[in-house]
């Protein structure tokens, strides 16, 4: 990830107002999306809120470099995908033979300063991280509330009804960036216990322990995997998923850490297998955002085996705002739309040394009717490098003389302040990102001339068509217009009568 630069300004009655010009301000993630400032968290949110929105649209989840957030659409095949891909398909039963999405997994988002309190692991305390935890009193668990049957938070805590399941819980904090999970989670009087707990840390790529498990039977962190509500409302996921599949070998490869499994058929996917869409798979017009957000991702992320299970499915937030059905056409795609990938390693991919350093220049103020001239650089030290200047954000268009230019010359639509995005990809590293901030001030400026009983107006700046109105009151909000066309001159004979002019252009 590189660091942008931007200043706010206003532009009021010919005076601009910058901020200072801040190195740092901005955070691009992997997606080259501008993270924003973090709120700050003082309480518990829950995942199915506006607030728990705006705090993790705001959070690069895991490194650009990260397994999770690397683009796999170009890698190659593993040599064996299309045994592999037959054994999962038939593995499963007749009616299971598509990809599935639960909705599953929530989370919740602590304060700095969540209490701690003690927590029991019954099952695999020797590979749990230690107690105590930041567990607020309003951790959801698994399913809730969309997967419920009308239980409080309470009741679904302590289980009333004795449903049981994986009961998976997670809990971030975004100041640190800690993320701890937990499987068969249950509150049993005033006390917490579960099977297991894993910490991870949403800022770096730590992995579990070699042979560790954790909350998914491939000692994956859930979280980064989970398709979010806020995502799939700006229309782009922007990492794998974590998929289940009916059986898996006695293997991991990374990310993963821990298998389940005795069984050592080589056509059977490890723990940490990659999976994708294939990239001819055509997805309907018709389908919801939700479904498009999904299979872009599963081309250009995939989806890494983490469990084992009776389907072929990824996971979503049980967000009671998603729309009801919005994931069901995915339920049509036969696992034979899916391929396996070969995958890169600890130091491989966007991993290795040497990742392009991108600067997309200093903020600047120009006028609004000149050609302006960028001054981004990168450095690059392997691949011939893709270079692509695209509008961010801004009032009006913008047109790149030569968008793979980094010192290309650059016109505005209107003025107001722009931010312009610098992007390079070398085909390994995960494509760097630095932003400009431009300010386009308009600077009109209207000469007046007077020749006897002549008036001439003479003017530059903004864009025609320019309309010259005339008032014979200041005060009156009543203009006449006497003259509109591209020129940058008028010129009127002067009589007896008061007249204020007053000239408008784009």
């Amino acid at each position: 990830m590189q660091v942008g630069r931007r200043v706010s300004g206003l532009v009021a009655g010919g005076l601009l107002l910058l901020a200072s010009n801040v190195p740092g301000q901005d955070r691009i993630n992997h997606e080259g999306r501008i993270l924003g400032t973090t709120p700050a968290v003082t309480n518990a949110i829950l995942f199915n809120t506006a607030a728990a929105d705006a705090v993790i649209s705001t959070l690069q989840i895991q490194p650009a470099d990260s397994p999770w957030n690397e683009d796999i659409s170009g890698r190659p095949l593993l040599a064996n995908s299309a045994a592999m891909m037959t054994m999962i398909y038939n593995d499963l039963a007749s009616n299971r033979r598509t990809l599935r999405v639960f909705t599953e997994m929530n989370y919740v988002l602590v304060p700095s300063n969540q209490p701690l309190v003690p927590i029991e692991f019954v099952d695999y305390p020797d590979e749990s991280d230690p107690p105590p935890y930041p567990i607020p009193s309003n951790m959801p668990i698994e399913t809730w509330p969309v997967g419920t049957s009308g239980e409080t938070l309470y009741e679904w805590q302590v289980d009333t009804n004795n449903v049981g399941g994986d009961r998976h819980a997670i809990i971030v904090q975004p100041s640190s960036g800690d993320v701890w999970e937990m499987w068969q989670t249950r509150l049993v009087g005033t006390n917490w216990q579960s099977s297991n707990g894993a910490k991870f840390n949403i800022y770096t790529n730590g992995l579990r322990p070699d042979g560790w498990t954790s909350g998914d039977a491939a000692g994956l962190s859930m979280f980064p995997a989970l398709i979010r509500y806020d995502e799939c409302e700006r229309g782009v996921i922007e990492h794998a998923m974590r998929l289940i599949v009916k059986r898996s070998r006695k293997a991991y490869i990374y990310p993963a850490q821990h298998y389940a499994s005795t069984n050592t058929n080589v056509d059977l996917p490890a723990m940490g297998q990659r999976m994708r869409l294939k990239a001819g798979f055509s997805v309907p017009g018709s389908w919801t955002k939700q479904e498009k957000a999904v299979c872009a991702a599963f081309k250009k992320y995939g989806a890494i085996v983490a469990d084992n299970g009776g389907f072929f499915s990824i996971s979503a937030v049980p967000d009671d705002r998603f729309p009801a059905g919005c994931f069901d056409n995915l339920a049509t795609i036969s696992v034979t739309n899916f391929e396996v990938i070969a995958t890169t390693g600890l130091t491989g991919g966007p991993r290795s040394p040497g990742k392009p350093v991108v600067n997309a220049g200093t903020d600047m103020t120009v006028d609004y009717a000149s050609l302006v001239t960028l001054n981004g650089r990168y450095t690059v030290t392997g691949g011939v490098p893709v270079v692509e200047w695209r509008k961010y954000s801004g009032p009006g268009s913008v047109v790149f003389t030569n968008a793979a230019l980094t010192n290309t010359a650059v016109s505005f639509g209107s003025p107001g302040t722009y931010t312009l995005m610098l992007g390079v990809k070398d085909g390994l590293h995960s494509p760097q990102y630095d932003a400009v901030t431009v300010n386009v001030q308009n600077n009109f400026a209207v000469d007046i001339g007077l020749s006897g009983a002549s008036l001439a107006l003479n003017w530059q700046g903004a864009y025609p068509p320019f309309v010259v109105e005339r008032n014979s009151n200041l005060l009156s909000t009543i203009w006449t217009v006497v003259q509109s066309n591209n020129s940058t001159t008028f010129t009127a004979s002067l009589d007896s009568a008061a007249g204020y002019f007053r000239v408008r252009g784009k």
